[in-house]
Parts: C-alpha cells; structure tokens; sequence
C-alpha cells in the first residue's frame, strides 16, 4: 500500500467522528507508528483538519464536518451555487479564497457530468463588476411600488434571462428606456449572450433581433424590463463570447463614446476639477484633453440639460459650459435667479 493510498484509508476510517491512537492505526496497516506519524503530518500540511488528543484515551480524529453526505444538484440549483461562489471570488477582499477554489472543485467533481461544464460556462457567461467610487449617480430611494416587488421583478427577468443563455432560446421582453421620447416601453427579440452584476444592477446582454434579420449587441439593465418571456425559437450560441471581455467597465466606455458622438456636451474646467471628475466610474469614460497648463476639455454625451446643469452647479467657478450653446442661457437663468436668492 502505498501513502497516498494509506492516507485516504485513514480518512476513511476517521470520516464516522472515530478517534484512533497511532499505535492502533500503526497495527491495522502494518506499519511502524512512526510511519504513521508521517501519514498524518502529510494529510496535516494537505489541508485535512485531523486533530491529536493527547493522554491515554487521546488519538487522532478528523473534524466534524469534513466530509459532507452527497448532495444532488438539479441544474438551476447548481447555477445558483456557481454565481454565489462567482459572486464571493469578485469581491475586493475575498476571505477564504483558497478554501472557496477548493470548495468550487469539489462541488464540479460531485456535478453529474452533463452539469460540469457549468462552471467555465458560468464564468464566460456571468460577470461581476467591483464596487466603484460615485460622487454623481448615487441610488436613490426607491419609490413607490419598487420596494421588495421590484426586487423580485428583476430577479425573475434574470432568472428567464440566464435560463434562456443555457438553454440556448431566443427570448421576448418589453424594455423601458427613460432616455426614449415618451418613456413608452419597446418589445424587443433578442439572442441572450450572458449577465452582468455591476453596482447593485444587473444588466442583461445580447443581440437584438431587427426586423428583417441582422442584429446588434446591446445591454439592458433588468430592472427596467416590463414583461419577460421565453421563446421557443433556438438562438445560436457564439463560442467567442466572453463576458470577461466586458469587464472594467469597458461596455460603458463604449456606449459613452457612442453616446458623445451624437449628443456632445463640452465643459471647459480647471486640471483639480478634471482629475475629481476623472476618479468616478461615469464620467471616467469621457474624453479628456488638456489645453493649457491648468485647463483641461472634457466631452461626454448627455441629452437630459437638467443633469448638466446639476454637474455644472457643482464644479462651481472656473468650469465653463461650452455645448450645447443653447443650455448656456439655461444655465445663466439658473445662476440668477440663486444671485438673486442670496443678495
């Protein structure tokens, strides 16, 4: 019998909560006790939680706990085991990181095997972004009717969402932008991709299925879908897609500079005020360019002037609003009737 052979028999045998003495284990291999002690020190710097109880009655046992009875995952169990784990590995500070990859392995090892892809799939499929600094899109308080309701809304449209991914289906939803005219809800088709978790939202992404065929990849945050349906219709699934990819918030650096080329916003400011800008999650994705030693031009997209006037309002003096031209005299009525407040 070889060690690693042994060592697995001693577990075996301390698995039921017995204590066994060296001298005990030494005779039922047929071993010398100091091989046993070997054995033992072995599991010991493995990770195997064995404990001595020194005296007469003292021996080796195993932690209570250790071995676990065998669990049986049905597939949506399994995927929410494997986006908890997913979850806990994205925090800042991971506490027993090496235990949760142990514990991650065995959970794969104990999935039947059709599951066991489960795991790469949930890591190329669902990301999970770090919580970054805000200084101007805090959440506000939820108003009425988007209390725990809404919360369960949203955990549905993901579910459905995530659901249609791994079953490889198109899926149907009514999806309401508050940056379209009218604020009416769109019923879209689309091919879902994957997920991702960034600051308290989830955000569902996919291709959007036009009309006459084609399609475009977009994001849309669950919390804003009216109604959700799955679809029978198959929808392909690209090997190349990873959400990894996204990550770092690179999907929203790409929808800011779309957003910039079509609704320009131009605020010339000092280099302090830049640099504070240029912390937060938003508005670092806009484009920054230095003009003189302290003067610095940013340009980001925005179409709503109330919240241009509410960030120019707070950077104060030495930030001037350069386009749109005409939120300029927006801006100017603002800064008199507050003159006129304070006289």
């Amino acid at each position: 019998m070889t060690r690693i052979e042994r060592g697995f028999a001693i577990l075996l045998l301390l698995s039921d909560g017995s204590m066994l003495s060296a001298a005990a284990l030494a005779q039922r291999f047929e071993v010398s006790v100091r091989t046993i002690y070997r054995d033992i020190d072995m599991l010991s710097t493995t990770g195997v939680p064995i404990y001595a109880d020194r005296g007469a009655k003292g021996g080796y046992r195993l932690l209570e706990g250790f071995f676990l009875p065998p669990v049986s995952f049905a597939r949506d169990e399994a995927v929410a085991v494997l986006l908890a784990l997913a979850l806990a590995r994205g925090l800042k500070v991971t506490p027993f990181a090496r235990e949760l990859e142990a514990a991650e392995r065995k959970l794969v090892t104990a999935l039947p095997k059709p599951l066991r892809p489960l795991l790469a799939e949930t890591r190329r499929l669902i990301g999970f972004e770090r919580t970054a600094p805000d200084a101007f899109h805090p959440e506000l308080p939820a108003a009425v009717g988007e209390g725990d309701g809404a919360s369960g809304a949203e955990a549905r449209t993901v579910e459905l969402f995530l659901k249609a991914v791994l079953d490889g289906t198109q899926i149907r939803f009514t999806y309401r932008s508050p940056y379209r005219a009218g604020g009416a809800p769109v019923a879209t088709e689309a091919e879902p991709l994957g997920a991702l978790w960034d600051r308290e939202r989830w955000y569902l992404v996919g291709t959007r299925r036009p009309h006459g065929g084609g399609g475009e990849r977009r994001f849309w945050r669950a919390d804003r879908v009216v109604e959700i349906e799955a679809s029978s219709l198959r929808a392909p699934q690209p090997r190349d897609f990873d959400i990894r990819r996204h990550l770092g918030r690179r999907w929203l650096g790409e929808a800011m500079a779309a957003w910039a080329r079509t609704s320009p916003v131009v605020i010339r400011m000092r280099r302090s005020q830049a640099e504070r800008l240029a912390a937060d999650w938003y508005f670092a994705f806009a484009r920054f360019e230095a003009k003189e030693a302290d003067e610095v031009v940013m340009t980001y997209g925005e179409d709503q002037p109330a919240r241009v006037l509410e960030l120019e309002r707070w950077l104060g003096p030495g930030a001037e609003l350069v386009e749109p031209r005409s939120w300029r005299s927006l801006l100017r009525d603002e800064l008199r009737a507050l003159l006129a407040a304070h006289a």
